[in-house]
């Protein structure tokens, strides 16, 4: 029924750029919630940055002022900038959306997970 669909990982060096987006498919009602996490090798998922369909936008220490989360509602997409890369930003990126099915049902869908890889 509703998948999300991952793209734009990559390796990179350091301090250098990397954009990642996800797209919705699917029937439902409303996307409310989406957002990007991450894991890296040995270290449990952690939130990255989460934006709501209200507009407000969340993100972690580590990423604050590097990237930026934003929504295309109309392509039910996420986007997430990532600038000024830094190798502790390695790790798989996962997609995140917290989808309303029907009026009283609401799911959580993550995506495969996309490799971001950064270099020193």
């Amino acid at each position: 029924q509703v998948q999300l669909v991952e793209s734009g990982g990559g390796l990179v060096q350091a301090g250098g750029s990397l954009s990642l987006s996800c797209e919705v498919s699917g029937r439902f009602f409303s996307i409310d919630a989406m957002g990007w996490y991450r894991q890296a090798p040995g270290k449990q998922r952690e939130m990255c940055a989460t934006t709501t369909s209200g507009g407000s936008t969340n993100y972690a220490d580590s990423v604050k002022g590097r990237f930026t989360i934003s929504r295309d509602t109309a392509k039910n997409t996420v986007l997430l900038q990532m600038n000024s890369l830094k190798p502790e930003d390695t790790g798989v990126y996962y997609c995140y959306a917290r989808i309303r099915i029907g009026v009283f049902d609401m799911e959580h869908y993550w995506g495969q997970g996309t490799q971001v890889t950064v270099s020193g």
